[in-house]
Formats: structure tokens, C-alpha cells, sequence
């Protein structure tokens, strides 16, 4: 019976080692088949879906704009980019690390919408390498990282076909809202290689007077804004009765045209029903013209220009009665010979700076300041429903005025007594973006007597195809010289100083609305590397308790050391033991008393104690924030993870839970 129980224990044994090794060999197989299934989803994955991500990022930091997405399929030929990024940087610089980063993270979101057209390199420039040596070929600048003179590199290069180039020096991160934009105009660039053609229609001797020339008066020469403009774009000229505004011009800068023709306007008007981008400046008083002789030697009547009729239609309103006047900013004139100042606020002729420039708009986000004289008021149609971007606006110790204040008879004494601001805004120059409708619905008006119409005059167009660009200013004295630029001769040549940033405000216009609609549509992104605000506070606020204790003391230790010196001196404080009649004060001391040597002892004692406890509050001010701001990272790198952790225990212990009841 013994042997009996012996040899079935021992096939029970065989059977469940059997059953082991079966189930181990199920086990690897699941795990084997598990791991071959992973490793084909992820195949699968990256084949399928190679940028399947989701940006939860507050301002969507890694997501592609739509007019980004419109340039890259756009895209016609292949457009290789060169990254140039020193890791050495990184290392030395957090800040510029956690840049490139998200630089390299974009371009690969490029290079993933193009389609194939674009295709990204990076390199890490090593000193004195070939890699150096070939970023310093394609002009891209170096920084000196270090007392050695070992230079950094962290800029990008982008080839066409053609081997046209076009270059970003160094990514500075004070521009990282503008990296989708300065990226997107790149590319954008080198599939549109042609030179952008920019037609000029103006009543002003914007190129130069000649008969200013032959009197050799100022102001004969062509105006430094147009010379900024030829440097960058083809500019034409458009007469001031042009019936057709030409097909290779892509912005049209209309810039004080006085009394112009119906056909002349409709001309403009049908420019933009088929997408060109205009740039509107009228102006309720042009100074540049008053300070200019007419013909017969006479100042002209008549300083203002409008385009009521085009702006009107197109939801837009530019007054010509009325000026704004602003206190922030205004220019300090000479008064008049009868007045007692000698200087005076001049309201009418005033910088913009601050937050009276868009900082959010690419034309004016990097400018410090635009001039501005005997300005106009831009403002939306009521009900109209275009799209209406503020780019300069005045401060709010500002109020509008009567133009005739600043045309008939201009008193800057005058003018600032009777300066009341009313706390309002106003914008001077803005961008417009919306479908329009043509200001002439009947068609082209008829020719005038004496005209013909030219040759293939286009058909008429009722309204745009679709959103028209176009930017409207109540100012034409942005483009005269005196209120921006200082030009001196310097040993027979000009050489212009700038000011203000009217000219770069000009040629940023003409830039942005030369490029593609894709290009306009591009806002300013927010910044990847963002504070903790709430530390921020509260270093604020403890700073301020700092500084508050830190006075008190930094006073009781002022007190304290001025006596010891007086009793090193010899010379006890008032009412303290040992201390002299007033009358024997001034007689010279030679020796301490021992009262003098203990008040001695005791203000070097409470100096001492004073100095450590500056030292202490300081310490403790770095010590909270520096604890709360290692709380705060490992909250913000850990939370996920913990979250996610706890997710999984839950869901296992839930299943688990419903196994057993099942069994039961």
C-alpha cells in the first residue's frame, strides 16, 4: 500500500510539473507574441501615423498654424534646412537647451506637413571644425561662450534647387514668438524667389522735388523711406490718374493721393476686389506738404487727403476734421517770440512707444518707437464686419482736436493750455482683413473727356474672391524724413541717422503684405519657457518683507556704528553713563572710561547680532522660495506619472475584485 501512495504522488508530481512546464511554455509564448505585437503596432504606427501627437501646450506651442499648413502644401520644389546648433551651448545655458529643443521639434513638424518638399539636417559645430567652418561660410553668427574665445552657433540655413539661400543668424529667444512666422517666411521665400514689386500712387515728392533741387533748398533729395524700399523691393511709380493699377504689383502704397479721379479710385478699387494689398495713408493735415511752397511760391490751401468713398465701403472711417493730440510723448518745440517759455509740448507731433505699438503683430513687435504728426483717428464702420487689428494707437492722456488748431494757425502754447485728455485710445494706423465688396457695384465709371480706356482693361469685380488685406493710416507724415531721420553730410556723403522706427514700420508693411495670405493670417505665438507665476508672487511679496526688515536694520546699524564711532572718539552719547556737561564736550578726549568701554563692547555686540540677522532673513527668504520651488518641479514632473500609477492599481484591483465575484 506504501509503495501504492509512493507511485501516485509521484505521477501527481510528473502531471503537475508536466502542467508547469506547459504553462510556462503558454507564458513565454503570450509573452513572445505580446512582444512581437508591440513591436508591430509600433511599426504599423510609425509608418501610418509618424506625427500623431496631441500639444497640450496652453498656446498650442508645437501645433502648426493653417496658413503654415497652406505654405507647405504649397510647396513645388524640395527646400533642404541646415541646423546649426552647438550642444555646448545648451550645456552652459539651459535657457537656449530648452530652445533648441523646441526649434528642432518644430522643424520636425515642418518637415512631417510638407509632403517630402523639405528635409532637415542638423549638425553641432565643433570648434575649429569643418562643420564650423562651413556655418561660417553661410553667414550664420558666432557667440563667444566663454574667456577662451570658443564660439556657439545655433542658426539655420535653407537651400533651394537653385541654391538660393536664406538665412536665420542666430535664433535669439526674445523672438521665440515669432518662430512660426520667421520659419514660414523661409520657406515661403525660396519657393518665391521673385522679387516683390511695391507701385507707389502719392502727391508727395517722395522722390525727390526738382525744383527744390535747382533752388538747393531742403528736402530735394528722394525721401530716405524710398530709398529703404528700393533696397528690398522693386518700387514703380503709378500716376495719380492710372485707369488700371499694373498685375505685377503685389502692395500698392497710396500715401496722401489728393483729389484723385473716380477712375483713378476705381482702379485702386479693383486692385484690391482681385487681391492686391493696398497700404492706405490719408491725413487731416499734411505737414510734409505745408511746410512745402506751392507752385507760386505760396504755401498750398488745401493739406488734407481722403478716400472716403473706397474706406467707407470697405467698413472702414478715417475723419479728416479732426486730429488727435497727445500729451505722452509729445515734442518739445521753441514757442513763440511774445512767450515767456522758451519750449513748450507740442501735442500735435508726438512718439509712440510702449504700449501704443501692437506687440503682437509682426510689423510692430520689435520697433521702439514711431513719430507721428497732426494724426487722424482710424476707426471700424459701425456694423461693419472686417477684421480690424490696432497697430498704433495713441496713450490715454490723449483727446481729439479741431484740425484747423493745428493748419491755420499752430500754437503750441495755445494748443497745450487748452489740452484736456480724456482717457481714450485711439487708433491712428490698422490692419484690415475681411471679403469686401467693390465701392463701385454699377462697374467702371465713365472716362473722362479726352480719355480712352487702355487696351485689355480688366472686367469689372463685384467683390474679392476672398479675405483682401489691405492697412489703413490717418498719417502720411510717418514718411517724411524730419520727424524720423537726421541725414548729415559726412565728407560729401548723406548718411542718414535714424530717430524713430518709421522707416522699418514702412518696409515691415510692405514685407509682411508682399508674402503669401497664409503669411498675414501668422500671429505671435506664446513662449515655451514660462515661470512659475506662483513662485514668482511670492518672491515678490517676501522680497518686499525683506526689503521692508532689511531698512529697518540696515538703519539700526547705521545708528549703532555712528556710536562707536563717536565713542571711539572719546565722545559719549547724550544720557549715557560717564557722559560730559555740553559745555566740555568739544574739549578732546584722550581716555575711556570704562562706562565708554562697556557702551564700546555693547555696540559692537548689538552691530554683530544686527549683521546676523540680515544674514538670517536673506537666508530664509532663499531658502522658502528655493524649498517651494523644488516642491512645485517635483509636483509638475511627478504628478503625471503618480496619477497615472494610481490609475493602474485602481484598475487592477477593480478587475481583480470582479474575478472574485465572478468565481463566487
Amino acid at each position: 500500500m506504501a509503495d501504492l501512495a509512493a507511485e501516485q504522488r509521484a505521477a501527481q508530481l510528473a502531471k503537475e510539473a508536466r502542467v508547469a512546464r506547459k504553462r510556462l511554455g503558454f507564458s513565454g509564448l503570450g509573452v513572445l507574441a505580446a512582444l512581437v505585437l508591440a513591436i508591430g503596432v509600433n511599426l504599423l504606427a510609425e509608418r501610418l501615423l509618424p506625427r500623431l501627437r496631441v500639444d497640450l501646450t496652453e498656446n498650442g506651442l508645437y501645433t502648426l498654424s493653417d496658413g503654415t499648413r497652406q505654405v507647405l502644401a504649397g510647396l513645388k520644389d524640395p527646400v533642404t534646412l541646415r541646423l546649426f546648433y552647438s550642444r555646448a551651448l545648451g550645456a552652459e545655458i539651459p535657457t537656449y537647451g530648452a530652445y533648441a529643443d523646441r526649434v528642432r521639434e518644430i522643424l520636425g513638424e515642418y518637415v512631417a506637413r510638407s509632403g517630402g518638399k523639405l528635409k532637415l539636417e542638423v549638425f553641432d559645430p565643433e570648434p575649429f571644425s569643418e562643420t564650423e567652418d562651413r556655418a561660417m561660410g553661410y553667414g550664420l553668427q558666432g557667440v563667444p561662450l566663454d574667456q577662451g574665445g570658443e564660439q556657439v552657433w545655433f542658426g539655420l540655413v535653407a537651400t533651394n534647387l537653385v541654391d538660393e539661400e536664406r538665412t536665420i543668424p542666430f535664433f535669439q529667444p526674445e523672438r521665440e514668438r515669432f518662430l512660426e512666422y520667421d520659419l514660414t517666411r523661409l520657406v515661403w521665400e525660396l519657393s518665391n524667389p521673385r522679387r516683390p514689386t511695391v507701385g507707389v500712387m502719392t502727391s508727395l515728392p517722395l522722390n525727390g522735388d526738382p525744383r527744390a533741387m535747382m533752388m538747393r533748398q531742403p528736402g530735394a533729395q528722394p525721401a530716405v523711406v524710398m530709398q529703404q524700399l528700393r533696397q528690398f523691393f522693386t518700387v514703380k511709380d503709378v500716376a495719380l490718374d492710372a485707369q488700371v493699377i499694373d498685375e505685377d504689383i503685389q502692395v500698392l502704397l497710396v500715401a496722401h493721393a489728393q483729389r484723385l479721379s473716380n477712375a483713378a479710385q476705381y482702379a485702386i478699387d479693383q486692385f484690391v476686389m482681385r487681391g492686391g494689398k493696398l497700404i492706405v495713408l490719408v491725413d487731416p493735415h499734411s505737414e510734409s506738404q505745408a511746410s512745402r511752397p506751392g507752385p507760386g511760391g505760396q504755401p498750398p490751401t488745401e493739406t488734407s487727403s481722403q478716400l472716403d468713398r473706397l474706406l467707407n465701403a470697405w467698413g472702414v472711417e478715417t475723419p479728416h476734421d479732426k486730429v488727435v493730440l497727445d500729451l505722452r510723448g509729445a515734442w518739445r518745440v521753441r514757442a513763440g517770440a511774445t512767450d515767456r517759455v522758451q519750449a513748450v509740448d507740442y501735442v500735435a507731433w508726438y512718439n509712440l512707444s510702449g504700449d501704443s505699438l501692437a506687440r503682437n503683430e509682426v510689423v510692430t513687435a520689435q520697433l521702439d518707437q514711431v513719430t507721428v504728426a497732426s494724426a487722424g483717428e482710424v476707426r471700424r464702420r459701425e456694423g461693419a464686419t472686417v477684421e480690424f487689428t490696432p497697430l498704433l494707437t495713441s496713450s490715454p492722456q490723449s483727446m481729439l482736436g479741431d484740425v484747423a488748431a493745428v493748419k491755420n494757425d499752430p500754437n503750441p502754447v495755445r494748443l497745450l493750455a487748452d489740452f484736456r485728455a480724456d482717457g481714450q485710445r485711439r487708433v491712428l494706423l490698422a490692419r484690415v482683413r475681411g471679403a469686401l465688396h467693390s465701392a463701385f457695384p454699377d462697374g467702371p465709371p465713365p472716362v473722362a473727356e479726352g480719355q480712352t480706356r487702355p487696351e485689355n482693361f480688366p472686367a469689372h469685380r463685384a467683390e474679392t474672391a476672398g479675405p483682401a488685406n489691405l492697412v489703413v493710416g490717418n498719417d502720411s507724415d510717418i514718411l517724411e524724413d524730419r520727424f524720423w531721420v537726421r541725414v548729415q553730410d559726412f565728407f560729401g556723403q548723406q548718411v542718414a541717422s535714424p530717430i524713430s522706427n518709421n522707416g522699418a514700420l514702412v518696409a515691415n508693411l510692405a514685407d509682411t503684405l508682399a508674402g503669401s495670405d497664409a503669411l498675414i493670417t501668422l500671429r505671435s505665438r506664446g513662449e515655451s519657457l514660462r515661470p512659475f507665476e506662483l513662485v514668482e508672487n511670492i518672491r515678490r511679496n517676501a522680497d518686499a518683507q525683506y526689503r521692508q526688515t532689511e531698512r529697518q536694520l540696515q538703519q539700526r546699524l547705521e545708528d549703532t556704528e555712528k556710536r562707536l564711532r563717536e565713542l571711539r572718539q572719546g565722545q559719549p552719547t547724550p544720557g549715557a553713563p560717564g557722559a560730559a556737561p555740553s559745555g566740555e564736550r568739544n574739549q578732546a578726549q584722550t581716555v575711556i572710561t570704562p562706562e565708554q568701554r562697556a557702551e564700546i563692547d555693547k555696540a559692537r555686540a548689538e552691530i554683530v547680532a544686527t549683521r546676523r540677522q540680515l544674514r538670517a532673513v536673506q537666508l530664509e527668504l532663499r531658502r522658502d522660495i528655493e524649498g517651494l520651488e523644488t516642491w512645485l518641479r517635483i509636483v509638475n514632473i511627478a504628478l503625471v506619472p503618480a496619477l497615472l500609477t494610481a490609475f493602474a492599481i485602481g484598475l487592477a484591483l477593480v478587475r481583480a475584485r470582479r474575478r472574485a465575484a465572478a468565481r463566487a
